[in-house]
Formats: structure tokens, C-alpha cells, sequence
């Protein structure tokens, strides 16, 4: 068992790889301009070039997917010849702010910013303030003449400046988009890479996607526990009543309401429960409004109709599913012979039926883990929850693709993960299956 879940984990490795690469592709070649979503509409084209400089968005694909795989802070070590830095600060509305920072010879945290034609070194100081000091004799001479520097700037990238050369430069500031001339000619926007735990920064919500997704997956974990609490026991139950009831009356009506509810869309069965409680009863909120994004257990009224929606088809499912098996292992030789002998049949259910019958529906359910976790959409969006399902559609719409990359990668974790989950949980169900 050991050898292959090392296999299992490998094959995940090399699952998440491919993946990344063929999401990176996707996004690429589909329609949607990055830039004139964060600027506007009514942007210039001018305007669109620097933003997409700003974000690193006019380089290679290769490249940009190298560094987001294995960050680029080894690049600006390389570029200017001074190590980089992350820190955590708190920063206007934001609890935490990340920044970058070259280490210099004296171990100072700098960066770096023109002054009119002016280098202008920024030291920060120990209680959380600059030093702004003129750094003209870090110029560089490159092989034409030209005056250059690398150098760490405000925007946690690395910038080339140009001396005597510029544009202009649009940033996002807490104030609204700054308009800077004698901006940088390139820029490299630093990261740690996916290996190192830095997913990106998101180009939506311009904050590090592993801040933005951790709370979403935390929302989605939260209502596929709750949806799964709620379905497996009872569609688990009703299958286990239709299968011992093959043919009957009983079996009849509990298979048809499961074939309703597999077949009913989430949005339509939302939709529907939101009339009745929220609408016509008036007993619940027909939306997930959290004001507090800590936890959305804070308000458990408001999940109630988002769980129900998710469960309905997880119980049609779960339902037929476990009543096929039933009636299967129903039908075998020592089922038969268990009977014939005048076992009990509540002892013949519960020792030889049941746990022979849940190999299926254990199938089943880890397969729908990653659909509960991402595939919730519909239900995140009739409700407005704020899960991983919304945060992906959003990101795609955007093509946010940090965002997209981290979502999928997610994704990928969950599905293999389940299924070795699953796989452990055969073995022990059926002491015949043995892996290696």
C-alpha cells in the first residue's frame, strides 16, 4: 500500500504539471484583453501597452510560465546582483500588504524611483519608514552608451530603467490610477514560483492569490461538508430501503424522486427553494450576503438553502447508485445461502449487505468531491456564496490567469487526493483488494 500511494502521489506531480501547462496554454490563446479590464474601456492604446508591460504580460509565454512556476526572484539577483526580499507590512485598508525589497551591501531594505532624471535610492527605516537618498552613481553604462539600472521598485518588480528614456506609467494607488512619467522601459514582476507556495499576484484583485483563494477554498470545504453531512447518510438510507425493497411500492416512489433530483439543474432546484422558504415562507434568506468574510459559519440560516441545493443531486445519485448494488449483492450465492440458514435479517443487512454494497456509492461520492469543491457554480452564484466555484468563474471572465492557474491547481489536488482516499477506503471494505 505504501508503494502505491508514493505511485499515486508521482502521478500527482506529474498530473499537476501537465495541467498547469495546458491551462496556461487555454488562457492564452482565449479572447480578453487583461489590460483594458483593469483599465477600462475607454482606455488608449498607449496606455494598454504599459499596463501590460507593468505586468509582465508582453513576454515570452514560456517565460512568464517559468516564472510563475519557479518565481523570478533569482532573476533580479541576477540582474542587479543583490538579493530580494518579501516582507508583510500593513498598508491602508489592506491587514496584509506584501512587499519586495533588495538587500543591499549594508543590509538595508531598498528600492528605487526616478526623480525627474534623477536615481533616487528609498531605505527603509526600522519603524516602517523611507529614506529617500540620491543614487545617480548606480548607473550602469551599456555596451551602446546608454545609462541603465536594475533595480527593485515600488511596484514589487523588478525595472530596468533607461536614462534620458521613459514612458508613462499607470498604477493603482488607493487614491484611484496614477498617471508617472519617465517610467522604467521593462519590468519583471517578482514572485516566490507555485513550488515555493506564491501562486501569483492576482491581476483582479491586486493581492497574492493565495490570500484571495485561501478564504474561497475555506467557503467551498465548508459547504461540500456540510452537502456531503447531508446526502450520504440519506441517500445512503434510501438507496439501502429501495435495494431491500426491489419491485415493491416503496422502491417504486424512492427511485423515482431520486431520478427527479439527479435530473433537476442546481440552478432550477435553487431557485425553487428560494420560493418557497425565502419567498413564500418567508423562514430563510434566499441569499448568502456576509458582511464579515472570517467565517461564513457566522450565519448559519444562510446556508441552509445553498446546502440543500447541492444535496438534492448528490442524494439522487447516492440513492440509485446504492440501491443497483443492493439488489446486486442481494442476488449473490452467499446472500442466498446467508438466507436459506435463517440469519437474522437485520444481522444479514448490516454485516453482509450494506458494507459489500457501498463499494459503488463510494465511487460515486469521491468522485463528486472535487464537482462539490469547484463545480458549484450555479449554486455559488443563484446565492452569491463566496466559494472557489464563483472564484474561478470570475477569474476566467476576467482571465485572470494567476487565479485561474491556482483554481485548477486546486482542483487537480482534490480530484487525485479523493481517489486514493477512495482507493484506501476499498481495501478496507473488501479485504480482497490489495494494492502494490
Amino acid at each position: 500500500m505504501a508503494l502505491y500511494i508514493i505511485r499515486r502521489l508521482l502521478t500527482l506531480l506529474l498530473t499537476m504539471i501537465i495541467v498547469s501547462i495546458v491551462v496556461f496554454a487555454v488562457v492564452e490563446i482565449a479572447p480578453g484583453n487583461v489590460a483594458r479590464n483593469i483599465l477600462g474601456a475607454y482606455a488608449t492604446p498607449e496606455q494598454e501597452k504599459s499596463m501590460e508591460n507593468q505586468l509582465g504580460l508582453d513576454r515570452p509565454v514560456t517565460a512568464r510560465y517559468i516564472n510563475w512556476l519557479l518565481g523570478s526572484d533569482w532573476q533580479a539577483r541576477g540582474a542587479m546582483g543583490m538579493p530580494v526580499r518579501e516582507i508583510v507590512v500593513e498598508q491602508g485598508t489592506q491587514a496584509r500588504y506584501r512587499q519586495w525589497w533588495a538587500v543591499d551591501e549594508q543590509g538595508n531594505l531598498v528600492q528605487w524611483k526616478i526623480a525627474g532624471q534623477d536615481l533616487v535610492k528609498l531605505i527603509r527605516q526600522a519603524d516602517g519608514s523611507v529614506l529617500e537618498v540620491p543614487d545617480n552613481e548606480a548607473w550602469k553604462e551599456g555596451p551602446d552608451g546608454e545609462q541603465f539600472f536594475w533595480g527593485v521598485d515600488t511596484g514589487n518588480r523588478i525595472a530596468k530603467w533607461v536614462k534620458g528614456q521613459g514612458g508613462v506609467e499607470y498604477r493603482l494607488e488607493y487614491s484611484g490610477w496614477i498617471e508617472t512619467a519617465g517610467s522604467p522601459v521593462d519590468y519583471i514582476p517578482l514572485s516566490k514560483g507555485l513550488v515555493r507556495g506564491d501562486m501569483g499576484l492576482s491581476l483582479q484583485y491586486k493581492r497574492p492569490v493565495a490570500d484571495v483563494i485561501g478564504r474561497r477554498i475555506q467557503n467551498s470545504l465548508t459547504l461540500a461538508m456540510l452537502a456531503f453531512l447531508v446526502a450520504i447518510p440519506v441517500g445512503v438510507l434510501l438507496g439501502l430501503l429501495a435495494g431491500l425493497n426491489g419491485g415493491k411500492k416503496l422502491d417504486r416512489v424512492l427511485t423515482l424522486g431520486g431520478l427527479v433530483t439527479a435530473a433537476t439543474p442546481d440552478f432550477a432546484a435553487g431557485i425553487f427553494l428560494v420560493m418557497i422558504f425565502a419567498m413564500w415562507l418567508k423562514i430563510l434568506p434566499g441569499a448568502t450576503v456576509y458582511t464579515d468574510a472570517s467565517s461564513v459559519l457566522s450565519k448559519p440560516s444562510m446556508l441552509v438553502l445553498p446546502v440543500l441545493t447541492a444535496s438534492l443531486v448528490e442524494v439522487g445519485y447516492i440513492l440509485r447508485i446504492t440501491r443497483a448494488s443492493v439488489l446486486e449483492v442481494m442476488s449473490a450465492a452467499y446472500v442466498r445461502t446467508a438466507i436459506l440458514k435463517g440469519l437474522p435479517r437485520r444481522k444479514m443487512v448490516f454485516g453482509h449487505v450494506l458494507r459489500n454494497s457501498l463499494m459503488a456509492p463510494v465511487t460515486v461520492i469521491m468522485l463528486h468531491v472535487n464537482w462539490l469543491i469547484g463545480g458549484l457554480v450555479v449554486v455559488e452564484a443563484v446565492f452569491g456564496f463566496p466559494g472557489l466555484g464563483n472564484f474561478i468563474l470570475n477569474a476566467a471572465l476576467y482571465k485572470d490567469v494567476f487565479a485561474i492557474e491556482a483554481g485548477a491547481m486546486v482542483l487537480v489536488v482534490l480530484a487525485v487526493v479523493s481517489q486514493l482516499v477512495a482507493d484506501i477506503i476499498y481495501s478496507y471494505l473488501n479485504p480482497r483488494i490489495r494494492y502494490s
